[in-house]
């Protein structure tokens, strides 16, 4: 089962990969992306949501991941509120017994994280703050898991 955690608290990245891998024999690969603030002209980058929709949808994203590869189990933490460059924002890991699923499960999770997911995005910088929506190719990676 993939845990879904929608928090404005960091998080430890190795210690989270560590309790994914520990205890099921069976787990031949656990993959994983961290997502970073950037930085350049971006002095910040502020995420609002509404928790009870936001943890429904990555929920149902991560149950339809479940029924497509066979996955041991999972994490999608994903920070809100007001992030700083180098800040992590978010982490998807996956465990399975292979691979290539690890790799497929955790590629459509945050194809649809960057594209779907009901977070609002505002960029600070020395121009003032702008809304960040998904670009071109965010859309094009999400759009080959259509069925």
């Amino acid at each position: 089962m993939i845990e879904v955690r929608v928090q404005p608290e960091d998080f430890d990245v190795g210690r989270e990969l560590d309790r994914l891998a520990a205890g099921d024999t069976d787990v031949g690969a656990v993959v994983s992306f961290t997502g970073l603030v950037r930085g350049g002209a971006t002095t910040a980058m502020t995420l609002e949501h509404y928790p009870a929709m936001t943890e429904k949808e990555i929920t149902e994203i991560a149950r339809e991941a479940e029924a497509r590869w066979p996955i041991a189990e999972g994490l999608v933490i994903h920070r809100h509120g007001r992030l700083e460059p180098g800040d992590r924002i978010v982490l998807v890991a996956i465990a399975s017994k292979h691979r290539a699923a690890a790799f497929e499960a955790a590629q459509f999770l945050m194809d649809w994280l960057k594209t779907r997911a009901p977070f609002w995005k505002s960029e600070a910088s020395a121009d003032g703050p702008r809304w960040v929506a998904a670009n071109e190719a965010d859309e094009t990676a999400a759009a080959r898991w259509k069925k």
